[in-house]
């Protein structure tokens, strides 16, 4: 279940063991199970209604480009069902709808810092180099002089001070940023909440998780 601008979810229930689906024209209503756990969203209002086909390799997103087969979502991957294919999604990504206009795949939606539309494949449109153009050395190191330039890692973009002799790195959460913290470090809102970019910020107030009023 998601908040009112379709981003930040506030409640979940993972891999329920059955789903049920009513509804009257006029609302509906969702219930969730998974043992004694029960999650229940009810609607007075119907806006939309739209069927998935799911097949039992994962639902599918897409069309290969290469050879037409079916592009399904599997374990965290975009898988063709013919070629066999696989691409890896960075963590919190979502496939959209929208395709690439260089290679035909499905373009796929991130948040480092602020959202980002880009590739499926890496190699045609790597992440770390939008979150670079955007935020590279915009901050300011909490621990020296220096800018916090943005390096990236297998499945990974950071902050790490420019200053050679600083050893300071912070991880970019997947977030936006919402306001910017005491301390001079942006304060990033995630599904767990907001908190400073620093774990260790110790401004009132900032380190806490606090949830989109």
């Amino acid at each position: 279940v998601h908040d009112a601008d379709g981003y930040q979810p506030v409640a979940w229930l993972t891999r329920p063991g059955s789903v049920v689906v009513e509804g009257d024209g006029a609302g509906f209503s969702v219930t969730a199970r998974d043992g004694g756990r029960r999650l229940r969203v009810v609607s007075t209002e119907a806006t939309a209604s739209r069927a998935l086909p799911v097949t039992v390799a994962g639902v599918p997103v897409g069309t290969c480009p290469a050879d037409g087969g079916a592009l399904v979502r599997s374990h965290g991957d975009v898988v063709c069902l013919d070629c066999e294919r696989r691409w890896g999604l960075p963590a919190g990504a979502s496939v959209t709808d929208a395709a690439c206009d260089d290679c035909g795949l499905p373009k796929i939606r991130v948040e480092r810092g602020e959202p980002f539309h880009l590739c499926l494949d890496p190699a045609c449109d790597p992440m770390e180099a939008a979150v670079s153009e955007r935020f590279d050395r915009v901050w300011d190191c909490p621990d020296c002089e220096g800018s916090l330039a943005v390096e990236f890692a297998p499945g990974r973009v950071y902050l790490a001070c420019e200053d050679p002799d600083c050893e300071t790195t912070l991880s970019i959460p997947s977030g936006v940023v919402v306001d910017e913290c005491d301390c001079g470090l942006p304060i990033f809102e995630t599904a767990a909440g907001r908190s400073c970019l620093d774990g260790s910020c110790q401004i009132a107030g900032h380190t806490a998780a606090k949830t989109r009023e």
